[in-house]
């Protein structure tokens, strides 16, 4: 038996200890989601929709004590937990209302009747990882569950918590024994299960490309389904019709949230030359009136990075003499912090350019013209998210199609509203979740002929 001791990152202290599932435990689990689906997938579309509202009623109830153990669990501030908290409910919510839409196709032929059918797939494998617990467990919890599948999720080794309590809150809300289930453990132990087992039908992965790969080539071997969240490197472009003074007020948010562990954190500011200096000008007290600190106090928008060792990760693309044209603050003493930080001049060959930091960590390069920009924000093997700052409806429409990423706002930085598909494009991911169509990642299409001669 493997315990685990959990750590608040803003003081080192310890949380509490948690017991790691073993292999064995694992596959017993994934058999028991597995004779659950044969019930669950049988509940009356109004009556399962019925089960997760009541699901989202009890996460909604909760919300407050779960806000307050991901502040302790993963450093985020309280305001940003509450929110995941509530999209926690309000993913719940939206997909309530699937089990009674998912209508099949009646398709013309000749000689007879034919109709299609959603069904669903059986256990699906949720491995959720540690930079936003809550949100990403429920983007495939929500639809999964709707669909008429089970569900076994794996959370990261270091952020259990609040996954364990949701999985609570389902069986208080009335959830069948078995349909949703949470194995805190390795992911060399749970997670490796998850895609072995021949019963578990699907996997949702979200993490780094490279053990996405890992879990791609895994799932190969048993023609099993997969979706896949992994790494960005995204582009903030800032043309010389921008408002500027806003988009250098939001550009820290844009990728200093969650102290810069963000797959969707627009790293790379990408400023036309002939603004570059007002807009450094403006960016430098928007970097430096970031507010940093304890968690859970209020205003905090920024707390500390998840360990000491993803703290010495990020460390490493600053090195002594990287060119930091300005920093923001951080508390010294106990907690894994690292200070908002912008590096400019860079070449496009440096790391901190090219590579996925996950931390605090922005770079600032000119452009020169609207296809130099593009050619910019392509030049790199993610392509999740991005930002584009223009006053040109016209040039908004033709850089937006001509960025190769999943998810673009224009004079904005939204990446992931729930009504919405979300997902990347090249080394970022395949496939969609959320929006009306993540039903669809979740069932297979029964085509069925009924002769009529």
């Amino acid at each position: 038996m493997t315990q685990y001791t959990v750590i608040n990152p803003a003081t080192e202290q310890p949380v509490t200890t948690v017991t790691h599932a073993s292999a064995e435990e694992t596959a017993a689990a994934i058999e028991r989601s597995a004779r659950a689906y044969e019930s669950w997938r049988a509940v009356a579309p109004g009556d399962r929709g019925r089960l997760l509202r009541a699901f989202a009623a009890e996460v909604d109830a909760h919300a407050d004590e779960l806000a307050a153990l991901e502040t302790q669990n993963s450093g985020h501030p309280l305001g940003a937990a509450s929110w995941e908290a509530g999209q926690v409910r309000d993913v719940l919510t939206y997909y309530s209302a699937a089990p009674e839409r998912m209508t099949g196709r009646q398709i013309p032929v000749p000689g007879g009747l034919d109709v299609t059918f959603a069904e669903p797939l059986g256990v699906v494998g949720l491995i959720v990882p540690w930079n936003f617990p809550m949100p990403i467990l429920s983007w495939g919890l929500g639809p999964a569950l709707a669909a008429g599948n089970t569900v076994v999720a794996k959370p990261a080794e270091m952020t259990p918590l609040t996954a364990m309590r949701i999985a609570e809150l389902a069986l208080d809300a009335g959830l069948p024994e078995y349909v949703f289930q949470v194995l805190p453990g390795k992911g060399s132990v749970v997670g490796q299960q998850l895609v072995d087992h021949p019963a578990v039908r699907k996997i949702v992965f979200t993490g780094s490309t490279e053990v996405g790969q890992q879990i791609m080539a895994g799932c190969a071997r048993h023609i099993k389904r997969v979706t896949l969240e992994l790494g960005g490197k995204s582009a903030n472009i800032v043309f010389a019709d921008a408002d500027i003074e806003k988009a250098a007020a939001t550009a820290p948010y844009a990728v200093f949230d969650n102290a810069g562990q963000d797959c969707c954190a627009r790293s790379r500011i990408l400023v036309q030359a002939s603004i570059i200096d007002r807009f450094m000008e403006l960016l430098e007290p928007a970097v430096q009136g970031i507010r940093v600190g304890d968690p859970a106090a209020a205003g905090t928008e920024m707390g500390p990075l998840i360990s000491a060792a993803h703290r010495e990760h990020v460390a490493s693309y600053v090195p002594e003499g990287a060119p930091v044209a300005f920093r923001g603050s951080a508390p010294d003493g106990p907690g894994f912090w690292y200070p908002p930080t912008v590096l400019a001049p860079v070449r496009t060959a440096d790391r901190a350019y090219t590579e996925e930091i996950f931390g605090p960590v922005v770079t600032v390069t000119p452009f020169a013209d609207e296809a130099d920009a593009v050619a910019l924000a392509n030049d790199t093997p993610y392509g999740l998210s991005g930002s584009i700052w223009t006053g040109n409806v016209g040039r908004a429409i033709r850089v937006a199609r001509g960025v190769e990423t999943g998810n673009l706002s224009v004079n904005s930085h939204s990446s992931v509203r729930y009504w919405t598909p979300f997902g990347g494009f090249k080394q970022s991911g395949l496939g969609r979740e959320l929006g009306p169509d993540a039903l669809d990642a979740f069932t297979d299409t029964k085509n069925v002929f009924i002769a009529t001669d």
